[in-house]
């Protein structure tokens, strides 16, 4: 990676972080995906139960693969016979694993989600969520957060899912109803009553969609 892109990503990270402080929510900064996993690895307990969403990067950085063979119990949905069962084992679960569809310099979390599992964890349920960012994730403002999320995020994870939807065909949100949307739930993470749940490690990688 280019050195300048490299330094304004160590600046923008920092200035992001200090914004995650002021919601309540904790932020890192990993000069690698080595570096993020190690600090991913720290957050979590041995022996804690871990569970996650549709995370991409946390697969990039090989954090899954870590917990899935480490000392943790790993509540993984596809060995579960009822999807239901497994969401509910995993809102009870020590650790959340995620990603972000988008995020402001300034620590605003922007969420998209068709099952809602995904949203319902971040908002409340498992006792610690972890989120991988990738610094390409990361917006000026709220509105360009959501622009990202909907016309980036949605359509490539649509497309990835092999969905129907208007976006998965034409590569840009049409704000559509259909029976596949991935657009059911739009969460907004802007402060966290609850210090120390909410962490984000900021990865100096292109991550996720």
């Amino acid at each position: 990676m280019d050195e300048n892109i490299i330094k304004r990503n160590e600046l923008l990270a920092q200035k992001v972080i200090k914004g995650l402080e002021s919601r309540n929510m904790t932020g890192y900064y990993a000069a690698s995906k080595e570096e993020a996993l190690k600090k991913a690895l720290e957050l979590i307990p041995e022996g804690a139960s871990v569970t996650m969403g549709g995370a991409m990067s946390a697969h990039e950085i090989g954090l899954v693969e870590a917990v899935k063979n480490g000392n943790y119990k790993f509540i993984d949905r596809d060995k579960y016979e009822d999807k239901r069962a497994a969401m509910l084992d995993g809102y009870d679960a020590d650790v959340f694993l995620s990603s972000t569809n988008a995020m402001t310099d300034d620590g605003v979390l922007i969420n998209i989600d068709g099952n809602s599992n995904r949203v319902s964890a971040i908002a409340q349920g498992p006792k610690k969520v972890i989120f991988i960012v990738g610094m390409n994730k990361v917006c000026s403002d709220v509105d360009a957060a959501m622009k990202r999320a909907r016309n980036v995020a949605a359509p490539t994870n649509a497309q990835r899912f092999g969905l129907t939807t208007p976006c998965s065909k034409l590569g840009s949100c049409m704000n559509c109803k259909s029976p596949d949307t991935i657009c059911c739930q739009i969460l907004i993470t802007r402060y966290s009553r609850h210090a120390g749940r909410i962490h984000v490690i900021l990865v100096n990688d292109n991550l996720g969609f």
